[in-house]
């Protein structure tokens, strides 16, 4: 009786064990196991670089979405990148779109400056973006510029 029961303790511990792994790496990746209600937007940039697929999307320092794809347009030669927005979010036809860094050396992400015109629907482009500031493009800027 004792055996089966030492038995059980540790099937279950194991059990417990194996799910609380598969929980955690599915949450540390980002991922979702059940699909979050949203709309797809665009955006343009000059530069994207650093920014990633699954990057916070955030207005006011609060999560709103996330980056689902970064391509390359063809056509003009700049980044593309499509975001999923919270369906209860609306995101007006004059907001702003900018490239930021989490920190000195964080993450990139996309921080939205609202604005007041009438709201984006999916499939629309956010047409006002500010790219990704390269701290190297600004030290070999500073360093060249001061040649006499």
């Amino acid at each position: 009786m004792k055996k089966i029961s030492l038995e059980l303790i540790v099937g279950l511990f194991i059990v417990f064990g194996t799910a609380s792994i598969l929980y955690l790496s599915v949450a540390v990746s980002g991922l979702s196991i059940f699909e979050a209600d949203g709309y797809h937007l665009k955006a343009k940039f000059e530069n994207s670089s650093g920014l990633k697929k699954g990057a916070v999307v955030e207005i006011a320092g609060v999560k709103i979405g996330q980056v689902e794809s970064i391509n390359l347009d063809t056509d003009t030669q700049e980044s593309l990148v499509w975001i999923k927005v919270q369906t209860n979010v609306e995101i007006q036809d004059d907001a702003v779109a900018s490239i930021r860094t989490a920190g000195i050396i964080g993450d990139k992400f996309i921080k939205i400056s609202t604005g007041g015109g009438d709201p984006l629907e999916d499939g629309d482009e956010i047409i006002e973006t500010e790219p990704s500031i390269s701290i190297e493009e600004l030290i070999s800027k500073y360093m060249f510029s001061n040649e006499s």
